[in-house]
């Protein structure tokens, strides 16, 4: 995959595996750890590391964000890879915040499971978003695609934007605006998102140019 120059104001499909494909999040835990690190890191001014947490009752008090690196439209996280789609609103924000997310929650994986070594398969892909409609037709495939790998119903995985869409949940992650105010409401984002999925899962040709 050609290398992405990645330009302030455009939205990019940022995705990354476990290397070998193994598994990144092994627990209820770990894809919480992932989601508070999208929060803590998304800032411009310099960050300290959160805690290497061991144990699942412990929790971390959330910093306020100020200057973002990033808007963050859409996520998933699965059990061996992650999708984002990203709006990029600093300079090098996208780089910054992912060079904060993977390596972080590398340190913190390694602690936790006493292990040493990389975890993810280089750095990250990019692939910038070229219209609003490919805009609108890749969150349907990032918002849904636990669903569109075969891994269950997206309606019952809580790590995966799509809740904050249909009003299942407002976890202030993502910034939704862009593509909600183009559907009716959110009823209609959920049906379009359905159908687009299932269509998706049945041509996995199309998963292909998305990631080109």
């Amino acid at each position: 995959m050609k290398k992405t120059i990645l330009a302030n104001n455009e939205y990019y499909h940022v995705f990354n595996r476990g290397v070998e494909k193994r598994n990144i999040f092994t627990c209820d835990h770990d894809y919480m750890r992932f989601l508070i690190s999208m929060k803590e890191f998304n800032r411009q001014d310099p960050v300290v590391s959160l805690y290497r947490l061991s144990q699942p009752s412990v929790a971390v008090r959330p910093l306020q964000t100020q200057r973002k690196l990033v808007e963050i439209a859409c996520y998933c996280l699965n059990p061996n890879h992650f999708h984002l789609i990203l709006k990029q609103i600093s300079d090098g924000g996208i780089s910054e915040f992912l060079k904060r997310l993977q390596g972080g929650y590398t340190g913190y994986f390694n602690y936790r499971y006493k292990r040493s070594g990389v975890l993810f398969q280089g750095k990250f892909k990019s692939v910038r978003v070229k219209t609003n409609a490919h805009l609108l037709y890749l969150s349907a495939y990032v918002n849904r695609n636990y669903f569109i790998h075969g891994y269950g119903d997206n309606s019952d995985w809580p790590y995966s934007s799509l809740w904050d869409y249909i009003g299942k949940r407002n976890s202030k992650i993502c910034d939704k605006d862009v593509i909600l105010n183009k559907f009716k409401d959110k009823k209609d984002y959920q049906k379009f998102t359905q159908e687009n999925a299932l269509y998706m899962k049945e041509k996995k040709e199309d998963e292909e140019l998305l990631l080109e």
